[in-house]
């Protein structure tokens, strides 16, 4: 039989619910951990992780066996058992329904790394929406508007924010 060779490079992109910048410094990288061994239980590799307070990247070389939406699924649903479990926020910690995805060559590979490290830099001149936005028309994703993340302006925050 033969061998099923690949190299699949993919990043994937998921905010909290709800509008909540819920995810601590002091304890993202717990999470950012666990999520590390839910991709790794999957036989997956996660090469990078990282995000802000209401959103994470993280980038995977993903076996061609493996399921996207599933593994994104099981990241999600314990991830937040597991916080709900820590007990790291009194406030009730849910990712939003949906995620980006984004394919890349091996070439490309220090370059999203790189990107996904300094979210935070990143973050301080780009809104998540517009981050979002732009991966979304740089990968010539189309999309209809009211299946996207609702934003809403929030003045206090001084930017926009998802719901």
């Amino acid at each position: 039989m033969a061998d099923t060779f690949s190299q699949i490079y993919i990043q994937v992109v998921f905010a909290v619910q709800n509008r909540n910048a819920l995810i601590h410094r002091d304890w993202e990288e717990e999470l950012f951990k666990y999520i590390t061994g839910i991709v790794s239980n999957k036989g997956q590799k996660l090469l990078a992780i990282n995000g802000t307070a209401d959103h994470i990247h993280f980038l995977i070389g993903m076996r061609p066996s493996c399921c996207l939406s599933d593994l994104v699924r099981e990241i999600k649903k314990s991830s937040n058992d597991f916080l709900k479990e820590k007990e790291f926020t009194k406030f009730r910690f849910r990712w939003q329904e949906g995620f980006g995805a984004f394919s890349y060559s091996r070439s490309q590979l220090s370059d999203v790394i790189q990107y996904i490290q300094s979210q935070k830099e990143h973050h301080k001149r780009k809104t998540f929406k517009e981050e979002y936005l732009a991966f979304l028309k740089a990968f010539e994703v189309e999309y209809k508007t009211e299946h996207l993340f609702q934003w809403i302006e929030d003045e206090d925050a001084g930017g926009i924010i998802c719901l």
